[in-house]
C-alpha cells in the first residue's frame, strides 16, 4: 500500500484516500478522486511558483490567488526535468523514433511501391 503524507495533520494516508481519516482534509479534486489536489503552504499562492502561470496558459478562475489546485506543476521541478533529459543528436536513434512513430505512413508507402513493381512487371 502506497501512502503519502496529509498536508494539514502529517499523518500518513493512503494515496487513493479522498479525504485524510485523521483530520477530514480534502487530498483529491472533488468528483476526480484519481487526481491529486495541491495546496499552498503558509501565505504563498500556488500561482506564485506554478508552470502555467509563468508561461500564461493558466485557465483556473482563482489564478493569480490560487491556494488549491489539480493541475498545479512546479516551475522548478519542470526546469530540473528538462534539464536531465537526455539530448540525443545520435541519427540512427532519431530515425528510429521516426519510423516507430509513423509506422502507418511506411506501411502504405511499403504497399504503393509493391503495387508499382507489379504494375511496372506486367506490362
Amino acid at each position: 500500500m502506497a501512502t503519502t503524507s496529509c498536508p494539514r495533520c502529517h499523518q500518513l494516508v493512503d494515496n487513493q484516500a479522498i479525504t485524510c481519516p485523521y483530520c477530514r482534509t480534502t487530498l483529491k479534486a472533488y468528483g476526480h478522486p484519481g487526481i491529486p489536489l495541491h495546496r499552498a503552504t503558509g501565505d504563498e499562492y500556488l500561482c506564485e511558483s506554478c508552470t502555467y502561470h509563468a508561461d500564461n496558459t493558466c485557465n483556473f478562475p482563482q489564478r493569480p490567488y490560487a491556494k488549491d489546485c489539480t493541475l498545479y506543476d512546479n516551475i522548478d521541478n519542470s526546469q530540473l526535468n528538462l534539464q536531465s533529459q537526455p539530448y540525443t543528436s545520435n541519427l540512427s536513434a532519431t530515425v528510429k523514433a521516426w519510423m516507430k512513430r509513423n509506422q502507418a505512413l511506411l506501411l502504405i508507402l511499403g504497399l504503393l511501391c509493391l503495387c508499382l513493381l507489379i504494375a511496372l512487371s506486367a506490362s
